[in-house]
């Protein structure tokens, strides 16, 4: 098969505080195993399923662009971040889906959001305009899900990944992706800590940590 073109996207949102290593090779294989040519990174200004994040939305801003400013495949949108009121994830695939109405929308989220998924708001709603990609490792706790979410799965799951390109949204597909144990809250402890979390992310995004004082014990 060949790479896509046109307007299909791999999305993937957060609050990215700070972006690190595991976000941006999660989304590269689901990239590469989907074959898309483009990948949209977009910061949450105010994530409403979260307390608020450590770091100003501009800060968590450039940092994402930082990281993948030498990537030509990875771009990074300010459409919540600049957006009035909670960033809800539907407001923001509805945006997109208007700008490229045919196109295919796959946006990647991890297994623990996946399993609160039905508490989003209009979660229903997000289905109709992309495809659900779910990262984790092999094996997952399906008694886990709520009933309502468990219907859905059954109804849109697919185990094929090609299959996604035969229509621009509605299938949930779970990726297998490599196990980086990297977490935002352990580079802030680390950080917060007087210890260097070099390595976990991107050199220039810890400069530009250090260079603002970001993430320090208070």
């Amino acid at each position: 098969m060949k790479i896509s073109t046109n307007n299909d996207l791999v999305i993937l949102g957060g609050t990215f505080d700070p972006i690190h290593y595991g976000h941006l090779r999660a989304v590269e294989e689901v990239r590469q195993a989907l074959k898309t040519a483009e990948v949209m990174l977009i910061p949450a200004g105010h994530p409403p399923h979260r307390k608020s994040p450590w770091a100003a939305a501009q800060h968590r801003l450039a940092m994402a662009r930082i990281a993948v400013a030498h990537h030509p495949r990875f771009a990074v949108s300010d459409r919540e971040v600049g957006r009035e009121g909670p960033s809800y994830t539907v407001d923001t695939l509805r945006a997109l889906r208007q700008e490229r109405p045919d196109a295919l929308l796959a946006m990647v989220i991890g297994m623990d959001a996946f399993l609160r998924f039905d508490t989003w708001r209009d979660w229903q709603q997000i289905l109709e305009l992309t495809h659900l990609i779910v990262t984790g490792r092999p094996g997952w706790p399906a008694a886990e899900l709520p009933e309502a979410l468990r219907q859905t799965l059954y109804q849109r799951r697919c185990d094929d990944i090609h299959q996604l390109h035969q229509q621009p949204a509605g299938f949930i597909f779970f990726q297998t992706i490599t196990a980086l144990e990297i977490s935002a809250t352990s580079i802030r402890s680390l950080l917060a800590n007087g210890q260097s979390p070099r390595f976990l992310l991107p050199d220039e995004v810890l400069d530009y940590i250090e260079s603002k004082g970001l993430y320090q014990s208070p």
